[in-house]
């Protein structure tokens, strides 16, 4: 062997020794993960994903993950983007409180409110929930957004797997599921379409906290994807703002109130939405759509990633309702 393919071989190797060292021991890499946790209420915590695509550097955490402390138990909104993500927020959990974690709930089928359900299915006593439109997406999704997640965040990924919530709920009749933990009472809400299949909120009516998740954004650019439905999402949006919540946990993004989500989430819909129902009023074409001016929400995380995209996106689906 000369010594250039004994390099190649040394590098080769050492990186699956490094590799297959991450998968027996998991530990190392979990340093990678210092969640600072936000208090809501008394009851009401988060770590707030970065509001910045998913990458090595923030291990797949950029969104948001919540926890809800009760007298009989923990439920937890969002598995987390991967095993070890999972394990540090359990960490976060138990540092507050010795109430086990009993509940955990995907917001949606992508994989950052999922993949993590890898660890919480090796704790007893937790039970996984998600939609069933959402379950679907896993099922169907499942495997490309664990191998997504795996190329972007390397090592910090080992040891998670697709693993799918036993308990579903949803129906054209049942779009809530409602926990009774102690004498706090969580429900699931389906609202309607929105951003991706099976999208759900949490609310705490008595504290009239919502953990909307993705059909909410206010600090980051909102995306329109190819399964997201515009025109449901808007009327899901104002169904989900008839409740008066006082606080509410966005998919990404700090808490905030609903006057601010009615300008980054509901006013930017309607915007794109009118300024392309234009466009197809006056025969204009998909070069129109991507000029579309957008500046007013210019100030938002992702804007440069999704602006462009999101309006033909949107004038592609309203093109094909038109006519």
């Amino acid at each position: 062997m000369n010594i250039r393919n004994m390099a190649k071989f040394i590098l080769v190797f050492g990186l699956l020794g490094f590799w297959q060292g991450t998968q027996s021991d998991p530990g190392s890499a979990e340093a990678a993960f210092q969640l600072e946790i936000t208090q809501v209420s008394e009851s009401v915590h988060v770590a707030v994903g970065a509001t910045k695509p998913p990458g090595y550097d923030n291990g797949g955490h950029n969104n948001n993950l919540s926890f809800v402390i009760t007298s009989a138990g923990v439920l937890v909104v969002n598995g987390g983007d991967n095993y070890l993500l999972a394990k540090a927020l359990h960490g976060q959990i138990k540092a507050r409180t010795t109430q086990p974690v009993k509940w955990v709930v995907n917001e949606n089928g992508q994989g950052h409110a999922f993949l993590g359900n890898s660890y919480w299915a090796t704790q007893s006593g937790v039970e996984l929930i998600a939609h069933e439109d959402a379950i679907a997406e896993m099922e169907l999704h499942g495997e490309a957004a664990l191998r997504r997640m795996q190329e972007l965040v390397l090592e910090k990924g080992v040891n998670t797997a697709v693993s799918i919530p036993g308990n579903s709920f949803g129906s054209a009749t049942n779009d809530r599921f409602v926990i009774e933990l102690g004498d706090t009472r969580i429900e699931l809400l389906r609202f309607g379409p929105a951003h991706s299949p099976g999208d759900i909120s949490v609310w705490l009516p008595r504290e009239k906290i919502l953990i909307a998740g993705d059909i909410a954004f206010h600090q980051r650019l909102l995306g329109i994807f190819p399964d997201t439905e515009v025109a449901g999402w808007i009327e899901s949006f104002q169904r989900m703002t008839a409740l008066e919540p006082e606080i509410v946990i966005p998919g990404h993004g700090a808490p905030t109130n609903v006057d601010t989500l009615n300008k980054e989430t509901l006013g930017y819909l309607r915007y794109l939405t009118a300024e392309i129902e234009r466009i197809l009023d006056e025969d204009g074409d998909l070069s129109d759509a991507y000029a579309i001016d957008q500046s007013a929400y210019a100030h938002l995380d992702t804007f440069e990633e999704l602006a462009v995209k999101n309006a033909g996106r949107l004038y592609q689906t309203m093109e094909m309702e038109y006519f």
